[in-house]
């Protein structure tokens, strides 16, 4: 028995150990302050989203938490005055799973605010159901209100630039597809809602993300606006909150021991919303701080990702 506590206690240092060397997550070196920048960061009441706004908020930029919860969004909004000393951060109401939320959302920014300098898109979930429009929710909310967010938010971005769209996608966008006749007939990106189902739909929205920004770069050419999708890293944070209760229970021990904080988490988006000279990677996909020199084929497909723009625009009511 005192054999197997010592083994058992020595796999646990050893795992430990790993986390601090092999499994750290380089951190964003950016020096930039944000004194008269605004920033826009969807999801910002928890997890990397708060982070993220925290960061930008010690830099002095003004934050927008666009969240859907109001309740954790204003507890999050005085935590962040409060640890960084700068009043200018503020809740806006989001609901990414309505488009009217989104258009409402838009509207209320553009009348207020006379700048936006970094739209990080962060928000994310796996969950089932659908969407207030008849949308797969794991779909409408990880890539189509994010997308009619970005296109409504676009003009004031060049009017602002240089300026920057962070995209947060994952890299279990390496097992995504997009299967644009069952997104056609079903407004959805696949069949199903068991656990598994709902981790590969999951995987398909992060291949559309970015898929997006691959779009989306192109499409910018141009102008003064620049845009990246990145991959956080495996993080610790409440996007699987919707799951069973056994399915978080099975994998719990495994995200005690591997995963990272939110703070480690929010580093690739930080970089990619901060780091200077790096305009000319536009449209890239980043992980650890540095743009991922091999990519999978399928997130550069021009074909897939014009067609993925072009269905956007009609489910959004922009075409």
């Amino acid at each position: 028995m005192l054999l197997l506590l010592l083994c058992g206690a020595l796999a646990v240092g050893g795992i430990f150990l790993l986390r601090l060397t092999v499994f750290k997550l380089p951190r964003c070196k950016s020096a930039a302050k944000l004194h008269g920048k605004t920033a826009v960061v969807t999801g910002a009441n928890t997890g990397i989203g708060k982070t993220t706004a925290m960061d930008l908020a010690r830099r002095g930029a003004k934050v927008i938490l666009a969240c859907r919860d109001r309740r954790r969004a204003e507890a999050a909004v005085q935590e962040i005055i409060q640890e960084t000393g700068n009043q200018q951060v503020i809740f806006m109401q989001l609901d990414l799973a309505s488009l009217q939320s989104v258009r409402s959302f838009a509207d209320n920014f553009l009348k207020s605010e006379p700048r936006l300098d970094l739209l990080i898109n962060n928000a994310g979930l796996i969950s089932d159901g659908k969407t207030e429009d008849g949308f797969g929710m794991i779909f409408g909310v990880n890539h189509l209100g994010s997308f009619l967010l970005t296109m409504l938010l676009l003009d004031r971005l060049k009017a602002s630039g240089p300026s920057r769209v962070v995209n947060v996608a994952s890299q279990a966008y390496e097992s995504g597809k997009v299967d644009f006749n069952y997104l056609t007939t079903h407004k959805e990106l696949g069949l199903g809602n068991s656990n598994m189902q709902l981790l590969a739909k999951y995987c398909h929205s992060k291949l559309c993300n970015v898929l997006f920004t691959y779009e989306l770069a192109k499409r910018l050419q141009g102008s003064d606006v620049t845009c990246y999708s990145l991959h956080p890293g495996f993080i610790k944070t409440e996007i699987a909150r919707y799951y069973s209760l056994w399915f978080q229970l099975l994998f719990a021990p495994l995200v005690w021991l591997l995963a990272a904080d939110a703070d480690s988490g929010a580093q690739t988006s930080l970089h990619c919303a901060l780091e200077p000279g790096i305009e000319h990677l536009s449209g890239h996909y980043f992980t650890q701080c540095a743009p991922l020199t091999t990519i999978d084929p399928k997130a550069r497909d021009d074909a897939t990702s014009r067609k993925l723009w072009e269905l956007s625009q009609t489910f959004c009511g922009l075409s």
